[in-house]
């Protein structure tokens, strides 16, 4: 108990370190591209060099970091939290109608793209006509078991981050059935908005500035929400474990996943767009949205790139694209007669990252390594394009 503890803290203390390193190291260089994705660009390739040279030492590496890997895994869909809880204040200041343009390119561009991905990969798996193998198999998380007020981020920090914490293990142990239209980060979130609202009220402060000490983004004086968003670039170095150790099913199926995943990365940024300016919705609102199928750490990565772009924005929209396809992935695969394990994980992760990879994966094992990959190719793709263009 005490060495697993103990090999947890060590594993995913040195991936903390690292992303800190290169964070460092880049904002002094002032390169834009994204250092978590220069980070897992850099572990995969190590591994990969060891692999060909000494396979027993590329998989001693991997075993060092499962235990990191677990917890990455296990809270994952904590750290997007905050960006819900702060979603008063990021959308106080957009016009309703502005609301009303979002919300239609938010659902009805989670259901093109995932068309698009899932037709994409059908097409191609049936003119290369491979075989689909075994995937080797992913580990998944074991499931949960169930002083005085003042104005300030230190002093709202302790009571915050537990209603957070506290609601999604809360939300997590909720029944199926209740979790298909009440997701574990709704929980959270509520939780975390009502003991602001508590704490604002009994120190009468009010509630915007509690959420604003929630997520203050200043790492000089963090709040509860910087302290989970601090994880989710240690996401991103975390899909180089889960593409090694599917590196076999990669190279089988490279035709379809690269494919598949290219095509929905490139419909998914540019119809935004193209549904943003048709809609003449503001250009800088447009900006802000234009990553909504990606993973948070690199969505914000990518708008940083934008003059005007609003960050908050785009975390909300990221994570309310992730609900949406976690609601209704599954349904929806089957409406449109998606079988092919292949495609239905495509895709989910490439429409609703990890959210919707989650709620597919929870109940369809088979199809769980096509979403990491479709997962983290999408990011990197969207990446690459947005530094390039």
């Amino acid at each position: 108990m005490v060495f697993g503890v103990i090999h947890l803290a060590v594993s995913l203390g040195l991936i903390l370190a690292v992303d800190k390193f290169l964070k460092q190291a880049f904002v002094a260089a002032a390169i834009k591209f994204p250092s978590a994705l220069f980070g897992m660009f850099c572990i995969f390739s190590v591994l990969i060099i060891l692999d060909s040279t000494v396979p027993a030492a590329a998989t001693a590496f991997v075993s060092f970091f499962v235990p990191a890997f677990m917890f990455i895994q296990r809270w994952l869909p904590l750290f997007y939290v905050p960006s819900l809880v702060v979603l008063p204040l990021a959308v106080k200041d957009i016009p309703a109608a502005s609301g009303a343009k979002i919300g239609l390119i938010l659902v009805g561009g989670w259901l093109a793209t995932f068309c698009v991905a899932g037709y994409a990969a059908i097409a191609v798996r049936k003119a290369v006509k491979t075989e689909l193998v075994e995937a080797e198999p992913m580990g998944k998380p074991a499931p949960f078991s169930l002083k005085s007020l003042g104005t300030s981020a230190r002093t709202c920090l302790p009571f915050l981050l537990a209603a957070s914490v506290l609601g999604y293990m809360v939300g997590s142990g909720l029944p199926p059935n209740v979790k298909k239209v009440f997701h574990p980060i709704i929980c959270c979130a509520l939780s975390a908005d009502l003991t602001a609202f508590a704490f604002g009220y009994f120190s009468r402060s009010g509630l915007e500035p509690v959420l604003g000490y929630y997520l203050t983004k200043a790492s000089s004086n963090p709040g509860a929400g910087d302290i989970l968003m601090g994880f989710l670039e240690s996401v991103i170095l975390s899909f180089s474990f889960s593409m090694f150790k599917q590196r076999k099913l990669v190279k089988r199926h490279a035709a379809e996943i690269f494919t598949s995943v290219i095509i929905s990365t490139l419909f998914s940024l540019y119809s935004t767009a193209f549904v943003g300016r048709l809609v003449q919705l503001e250009p800088s609102l447009t900006v802000s949205i234009l990553p909504r199928c990606i993973t948070v750490a690199l969505a914000l990565s990518i708008v940083s790139l934008f003059d005007g772009a609003n960050s908050s924005l785009t975390a909300a929209v990221v994570v309310l694209t992730g609900l949406v396809g976690a609601n209704f992935v599954q349904a929806t695969l089957d409406k449109l007669s998606f079988r092919d394990p292949i495609a239905r994980g495509i895709a989910t992760a490439s429409s609703a990252h990890r959210l919707g990879t989650a709620a597919l994966s929870a109940k369809e094992p088979e199809a769980l390594p096509f979403c990491a990959i479709a997962y983290a190719l999408n990011a990197v793709r969207q990446s690459l394009l947005a530094i390039v263009g």
